[in-house]
């Protein structure tokens, strides 16, 4: 197998995941707000509204805006899991509830790093491979990797809020390539989503590699 010049990979659930589950995480954070609810139900119910909504892709904003429509779009899928939930109007101040949510996911805490992957991404690098990040995060994705040290790594961080499209639609692969001036041939591309890293890479023109995280 050809090497690579540019390995790029998926956030999370390829790189990084979360500890526990984020119903877990909910229901901690709600209790601090005077609120009881399952993490189990709260997991179903995130699962279905983050399944259920759009793609996070904001085009003709204005970049100063660009904060405030990803704040606003995790904002929607989280008032929806609580509500799906049953307990939405239980918070007697939802929007701080939620502020404290979304600050803690750009944090180091909730997340975890698979444990192939410093040796990986270590390897890559030692052999000369430039290393790039192709996600639907959000600019939350800086502080993540800065928090978890794991930034160094990366010559370039492409994400469907900044470039206006989501994986699996080319584009977003389109311009990852363009930061390293390197033709589709000559990329790998790694993520756990069968859909979007997998079909949505080799939609693109670079070899797809689907890695599990589930076992």
């Amino acid at each position: 197998m050809k090497r690579p010049k540019v390995i790029f990979l998926d956030a999370v659930g390829t790189l990084f995941g979360v500890r526990g589950s984020v119903g877990e995480i909910y229901s901690q954070l709600a209790r601090d707000f005077g609120v009881e609810v399952s993490a189990q139900s709260l997991n179903k119910a995130f699962l279905s509204c983050f399944e259920a909504a759009l793609p996070p892709v904001f085009p003709n904003i204005q970049p100063q805006d660009l904060l405030q429509y990803e704040f606003d779009w995790w904002s929607n899928i989280v008032s929806r899991t609580f509500e799906q939930a049953g307990v939405l109007e239980q918070f007697s101040d939802f929007p701080a509830f939620f502020s404290e949510i979304y600050i803690h996911f750009g944090t180091a805490q909730p997340w975890l790093i698979y444990d192939d992957v410093l040796p990986a991404l270590t390897n890559w690098r030692k052999m000369g491979i430039e290393l790039g990040i192709v996600s639907n995060f959000d600019s939350r994705i800086y502080s993540v990797l800065e928090a978890l040290e794991l930034k160094d790594f990366f010559s370039s961080v492409t994400i469907s809020t900044q470039v206006g499209a989501a994986k699996p639609d080319p584009q977003i692969f389109a311009i990852a390539l363009e930061k390293h001036d390197c033709p589709p041939t000559a990329a790998w591309h790694i993520g756990d989503s069968f859909t979007e890293d997998y079909h949505g890479a080799r939609a693109a023109g670079l070899r797809g590699i689907l890695i599990n995280r589930e076992n």
